[in-house]
């Protein structure tokens, strides 16, 4: 990397499972992260009142720790269009694996056309995901840009998430993922 100076894009879901993550980056407890941004790309998340939720959630938490973000375009039908052919797949399969591909490459784009040079995320976070197949997604679409597959203080995020009054989902994203009730 350019000067050993790491400008790092973060991937986020919802501020539940970001907000350990987001802290640590703001207290600069990542060691050689010099800046970063949280990402909010989730064009997967269904209806688009729960997409609003998350966004407003994850807005809300990155203004009060005086975090950069951007909020990627909302396409759910782009996203669907990307997923075809695997909606019938179980939670972490190949539809899963699809979708972070999907958002890894927009990501990656991100990254370039802003300058920075690394992308993490929190999408393994979730007890709806699966860590290895998040990274996988990530390094085989990351192309150019390092991916760093941070280990995040689990116990902050949780200690965040007790403290906090963020609205919590019962399901991933997906109108796939939903649990039925």
């Amino acid at each position: 990397m350019q000067n050993d100076k790491i400008r790092l894009v973060l991937m986020s879901c919802c501020a539940p499972c970001s907000a350990g993550a987001i802290r640590e980056l703001a207290n600069r407890e990542i060691a050689g992260v010099d800046d970063f941004i949280v990402l909010f790309f989730n064009p997967n998340i269904y209806p688009d009142t729960e997409y609003q939720k998350r966004l407003n959630e994850q807005i809300k938490y990155c203004e009060k720790l005086g975090v950069k973000y951007a909020v990627g375009d909302y396409n759910h039908a782009a996203w669907r269009r990307a997923v075809a052919g695997l909606e019938n797949e179980p939670e972490r399969g190949a539809r899963c694996s699809k979708c972070f591909a999907y958002r890894f490459c927009y990501a990656r784009e991100f990254a370039q056309a802003n300058g920075y040079n690394a992308i993490a995320s929190v999408f393994g976070v979730s007890r709806h995901k699966d860590q290895a197949q998040v990274d996988t997604a990530a390094e085989q679409s990351c192309g150019d840009i390092k991916y760093l597959p941070i280990k995040w203080n689990e116990a902050l995020r949780v200690q965040i998430n007790r403290e906090s009054e963020f609205y919590r989902q019962n399901y991933c994203g997906c109108e796939f993922s939903m649990r039925k009730v």
